[in-house]
């Protein structure tokens, strides 16, 4: 996810085990080569590749934007950053008989890709509920602005064009 034009997303690290049965779809997707693919399409962040044998396999990202937990130690110091992963553990690669048959129904991504993507789309941030309503001191009393609301493209009821007049303050001083 870009904020302001800057790529969130900096690095990510895919680990995976050498011999583990839960590491069979991420070895079978590097050797596809389509982690080569994935990361042309996408200059702006950094891929490791690491192997970690005799440990699940797992996807880590790093972001730009580095959310910290709410906590703090009993001195006061602040916590460390949130480390955004994903576990790839047993995530299993279909056959491909099961592969044509979902692509008949929809187009069908690896459990790794799909995991790169949704870390990679991710802005890094903590996601917070807004249990509440949110105010404001400054309240818009214009509404809600829409894209579809283009009022001067609507005719009027003469059937002429919708007539737009902008009311200044100068304007309302000088009628009264």
């Amino acid at each position: 996810m870009a904020t302001r034009g800057v790529f969130q997303c900096q690095k990510l690290t895919l680990r995976y085990c050498e011999h583990g049965g839960s590491s069979r779809a991420v070895r079978e997707y590097l050797a596809s080569g389509k982690l080569l693919d994935w990361a042309t399409e996408r200059p702006t962040v950094e891929i490791r590749v690491r192997v970690a044998n005799g440990k699940h396999p797992n996807l880590q990202a790093d972001y730009a934007t580095q959310a910290v937990s709410n906590k703090t130690a009993s001195n006061g110091v602040a916590s460390k950053p949130v480390i955004h992963q994903v576990c790839l553990k047993s995530k299993g690669v279909p056959q491909r008989d099961e592969i044509e048959a979902e692509n008949n129904a929809k187009q069908w991504k690896h459990p790794v890709e799909a995991a790169l993507n949704k870390l990679y789309d991710k802005s890094g941030r903590k996601m917070t509920k807004f249990t509440k309503p949110v105010y404001t001191q400054t309240p818009s009393i214009q509404g809600v602005w829409t894209p579809s609301l283009d009022l001067h493209m609507l005719p009027n009821e003469d059937g002429g064009e919708f007539d737009l007049k902008i009311v200044t303050a100068a304007t309302n001083t000088s009628a009264s």
